[in-house]
């Protein structure tokens, strides 16, 4: 018998390869894996009976007869392999142990009864699994510093799951050996921690993928909103940004809807209409409106020396049926302008100057609108009879509205309700019309400028007659020169029964004399 006296705990330590031989961890069946060498003896024959090797109780005869040879109860063992006869061979390795001061005889007992004894069904074998149990927890603590993850991760649940064996006999098949059931107890300890560690982190790994999601769309928004800043900020000349939002607010759900149509307005240069040849304009509207010379000349004065148009902000007013509002319509036409027309009668300020993004309805201002609708930064906004404008307060009165885009300090930056952003509204004209200016209040009359609208006489006749003509032609989708003039009859006829006054009235009279003459043609 091997005299190596090596101490009481001398299991537990992290023995030198050479001393492999001496502890018994060689003998028939080669050495041991090198992942087994630094653990204690009882923590190997635990990892040989997880990984269901070969040979294992071979493996302990081997060792029990190198330091013992030719012990009459290791051959018992080797011969009949009962329990009993194991049990027998594991106290008489206990006696030596503690005759010989020989500590590793009496691991290699505690192996033997690991190997050897079956599930606790009943109390017989309670201390002997008790005491194999707290050699294998003394055995885990101290032996397996060094030893990979996985491994103490074996060893771990395969000791616990040893020491909870007598209290779970009930839920264990009775016919396999302790050792087997510890190895699945212990996995089943741990199942539920395991499940929720995993859950855990899934969970982390998922917040910790989404924060990075979360700081990829931020860049990229940043990086967007970057590119469009300094795209936006290189406006290039008679151009305008009417509408800034960033590409966080583009992307907002409240502002899908309001934003869908004018996405093409908004962080965009759009181009200001240039002043044509003023001549030209001048001529165009003599034409159609000879009788408002003076008019004409007023409007147009504005736009001398300006290389954009811009009209500032005037109110034509006159009696009804003198032509205000077409006279209006086109003095943009001519410019090149797009006219917006808003019918004051049926206009509040909550509709002409937008509606909050917190109700269903939200739009944006009307004038932001109009340059939706024509993509030009100075489209001409018409408010017909702003004198009939309703006079309730319940959603804003448009009068008082109106005050904000009417001022160069206000309009420049108005805040439109629905985009909740401020806009550069300073490039839209606005002309007005009334028939009267009583009902206006001081405030509106003050950011006007007013002019009189005639009436023509019946001087204004013949000047009159060609561009009426051209007009009714036009609507009945003819070319003018389809259209011959009015010969003397005809002319008489219109005369009499136009003595000035009413547009309306005139063309009225003037297409009952062409219809009767394509009646008359027909008949011939």
């Amino acid at each position: 018998m091997s005299t190596n006296n090596r101490g009481d705990n001398d299991d537990f330590d992290l023995p030198a390869p050479e001393d492999a031989a001496s502890t018994g961890a060689a003998a028939d069946s080669g050495d041991w894996d090198e992942r087994l060498k630094g653990l204690p003896r009882l923590l190997r024959y635990a990892k040989l009976i997880i990984d269901e090797a070969d040979h294992i109780k071979e493996r302990l005869i081997a060792e029990v007869d190198e330091l013992c040879p030719q012990l009459p109860h290791n051959l018992a063992w080797a011969t009949g392999r009962s329990l009993e006869a194991a049990l027998a061979l594991a106290n008489e390795l206990d006696r030596l142990a503690a005759a010989k001061n020989e500590p590793v005889l009496r691991g290699i007992a505690d192996s033997i009864r690991l190997v050897s004894l079956p599930t606790p069904s009943t109390d017989e074998y309670f201390e002997l699994h008790r005491r194999v149990g707290k050699a294998l927890v003394q055995a885990l603590q101290v032996g397996v510093r060094h030893a990979d993850e996985e491994l103490c991760s074996d060893l771990e649940a395969f000791t616990y799951g040893w020491a909870a064996l007598p209290a779970c006999t009930h839920v264990l098949p009775e016919m396999v050996s302790a050792a087997s059931n510890a190895e699945r107890l212990g996995y089943r300890m741990a199942e539920h921690r395991l499940i929720a560690a995993k859950a855990e982190i899934r969970r982390k790994w998922k917040e910790a993928e989404e924060r990075r999601n979360t700081e990829k769309d931020e860049d990229r928004a940043t990086t967007a909103e970057q590119q469009t800043e300094a795209a936006v900020d290189t406006v290039p000349e008679h151009h305008l940004v009417v509408a800034r939002l960033s590409e966080t607010e583009m992307k907002s759900p409240k502002l899908k809807e309001i934003i869908g149509p004018l996405k093409n307005v908004i962080n965009a240069a759009l181009p200001l209409v240039q002043t044509p040849p003023l001549h030209e304009a001048r001529n165009a509207l003599m034409f159609e409106f000879p009788y408002a010379m003076d008019v004409i000349d007023f409007a147009l004065a504005d736009l001398v020396g300006r290389t954009t148009v811009h009209v500032r902000p005037l109110l034509v007013v006159g009696d009804a049926g003198g032509g205000k509002s077409r006279f209006a319509r086109r003095l943009g036409e001519v410019l090149g302008l797009h006219v917006w027309r808003t019918d004051a009668s049926r206009s509040d300020g909550a509709m002409f100057g937008g509606t909050d993004r917190r109700w269903y309805s939200a739009e944006p201002c009307h004038p932001f609108l109009a340059v939706a609708q024509g993509r030009i930064a100075n489209p001409l906004v018409l408010i017909d009879e702003v004198e009939k404008a309703a006079t309730r307060s319940d959603y804003g009165r448009l009068w008082d509205c109106l005050l904000g885009f009417l001022e160069v300090e206000t309009n420049c930056r108005y805040p439109d309700p629905a985009l909740q952003t401020n806009l550069d509204l300073s490039k839209v004209s606005y002309i007005a019309t009334a028939n009267r200016l009583d009902p206006l209040p001081s405030p509106i009359r003050d950011r006007f400028r007013i002019v009189t609208f005639p009436k023509p006489t019946a001087k204004d006749l013949d000047a009159l007659l060609p561009a009426v003509i051209a007009d009714l032609a036009k609507e009945r989708g003819l070319d003018q020169s389809w259209v011959t003039p009015l010969d003397g009859v005809e002319r008489e006829a219109v005369a009499k029964h136009w003595p000035g006054g009413s547009v309306r009235r005139l063309r009225r009279v003037v297409e009952a004399v062409l219809r009767e003459r394509d009646v008359h043609a027909s008949r011939n």
